[in-house]
């Protein structure tokens, strides 16, 4: 995510890039760090941004091409940004999980305080809400993808 990705004064940010590890088939490296477009359509996305995240993201505008996390002009690494959340939740006294892991704890969280499938399933840049909360056969009650981590949450 690049700072020209968000728009403060209408509180939204636009998902419309991500980032891969590709082979390199020439050169040196192994392996490089490229911007693409998302593999879906759905996964180009508008999401808003509550006003407390605004003022805070406001506070540390850099500019346009710069990425939020490296505050740079290019992306950090995928690998320092797990190193450095394993790092905080270490010190936190938090069980170590992923940083996707965030993903799907927010997800969970909305499943359970009650918000609308179809437009959690849109924020997450979900194709379906089947992919949100996939219902095994009829007979089961609908629950979020992820409840394997709610511990986390209720902890």
């Amino acid at each position: 995510m690049q700072w020209k990705d968000i728009d403060l004064e209408k509180r939204i940010l636009t998902v419309k890039k991500t980032i891969q590890r590709i082979q390199c088939v020439n050169g040196f490296a192994k392996t490089k760090l490229i911007l693409t477009e998302p593999k879906t359509e759905s996964s180009k996305r508008t999401i808003p941004i509550p006003e407390y995240m605004a003022e805070i993201l406001q506070k540390h505008i850099k500019s346009g091409s710069a990425f939020l996390v490296s505050g740079k002009e290019k992306p950090m690494e995928p690998r320092t940004l797990q190193y450095r959340f394993a790092r905080i939740l270490k010190n936190g006294k938090l069980p170590s999980v992923h940083f996707h892991t965030l993903r799907h704890m927010f997800s969970t969280n909305c499943i359970q305080l009650g918000f609308d499938v179809k437009t959690l399933s849109e924020l997450l840049g979900h194709a379906s809400i089947e992919t949100t909360i996939p219902v095994p056969n009829s007979n089961t009650i609908p629950v979020a993808v992820h409840t394997d981590i709610s511990y986390i949450i209720t902890s």
